[in-house]
């Protein structure tokens, strides 16, 4: 079979109409190019050009065969320049996991932005708390919290930001049975958890200069979805801790209220893990800066959150009306305090 190069180099020379101009286009030394036409039209066995000291000249045959090879120099730019297209646009599937939460109250409403930015992306979104194996499950990326990194494996790590779990309970059950002060308060107040071991809904906490408290709260609701717990707690049922960047929402337009402000629950790396940066898509590279770029830190590295309700290119909401005066809240009445009028 011929030398596809050979057909290149046959066109360039006839649209040049010499092989110095020819030469300088493909980079090549003049007796080299002419040595390869030459060598061209001896495999073919038939003259393509009339050569002169002062011009070329194309034979009968040479006519025939040019229009070919323009055809084939044509199609072969053509598929360079699709692959070129292909290695630096972001297209095609792109498989991503996310745990339930994170995805309900940050990374669902990013997604149709993202979209529009990319269109001839098919994002999969997995949306489960189970972990998943990257490699044997052929997902490109997953969106995971952690409190840390060291179980990763392999994986390359991309740190989003850092989420708090804050203690957080409705106004109306603040206003029934008053304000914890201390963290002891906590178990005069029915709690909503994830889990209740031993009957008992438990909160280790830190304080300032390195105290800490584990407060066992009687459980009043236990679900292990924190979407469930949520709507549990807005609705006064008791005392939970939800993660900063699911309730900030709640919390600015005055649904929820922070309590004990000065003590913090366990935080959570929030981080999208991958499997190598060698060959990466076009997709998966978007998509991390995406990320990068919409879900911003502050200077502590706090994740900024993104509503829910308005997404991340909403206006941002109107701070809420506070009341010219708030009531002080009366105190804790002895037993258990329930925001269902008690037990």
């Amino acid at each position: 079979m011929h030398d596809l190069n050979d057909m290149r180099y046959f066109a360039e020379v006839v649209d040049h109409g010499s092989f110095a101009g020819a030469a300088r286009t493909l980079g090549l030394p003049t007796s080299r190019l002419s040595r390869r036409i030459a060598r061209l039209e001896a495999e073919l066995g038939v003259r393509l050009l009339h050569r002169t000291t002062r011009k070329l000249s194309l034979t009968a045959a040479g006519e025939q065969y040019h229009r070919h090879c323009v055809a084939v120099r044509d199609q072969a730019d053509q598929a360079q320049a699709e692959l070129a297209r292909i290695l630096t646009e972001p297209r095609g599937p792109l498989r991503v996991s996310c745990p339930v939460t994170l995805a309900q109250a940050t990374i669902g409403p990013l997604i149709p932005g993202y979209l529009a930015r990319h269109p001839k992306v098919r994002l999969e979104l997995q949306v489960s708390n189970r972990v998943v194996d990257l490699a044997e499950e052929g997902v490109d990326l997953a969106l995971r919290v952690r409190p840390t990194l060291d179980d990763s494996g392999s994986a390359i790590i991309k740190r989003l930001g850092l989420s708090h779990g804050l203690l957080v309970a409705s106004p109306e059950l603040l206003r029934r049975h008053g304000r914890p002060v201390r963290p002891a308060d906590l178990e005069r107040f029915d709690a909503v958890g994830m889990s209740a071991a031993g009957g008992k809904v438990r909160r280790r906490l830190l304080g300032p200069q390195g105290a800490r408290h584990e407060a066992a709260c009687r459980p009043a609701c236990v679900a292990d979805d924190l979407m469930t717990l949520r709507f549990a707690i807005l609705g006064g049922v008791g005392v939970g801790m939800l993660p900063d960047y699911m309730c900030h929402e709640d919390i600015a337009q005055g649904r929820l209220e922070r309590i004990l402000p000065d003590w913090s629950l366990v935080s959570g790396i929030v981080h999208a893990a991958y499997l190598s940066r060698r060959g990466m898509s076009p997709a998966l590279r978007s998509f991390l800066d995406y990320l990068g770029e919409k879900l911003s830190q502050d200077p502590d590295g706090d994740l900024v959150g993104v509503s829910p309700l308005g997404g991340a290119d909403a206006p941002a909401a109107a701070a809420p009306t506070r009341p010219a005066a708030t009531p002080s809240p009366r105190p804790a009445r002895p037993g258990r305090a329930s925001g269902r009028g008690g037990r």
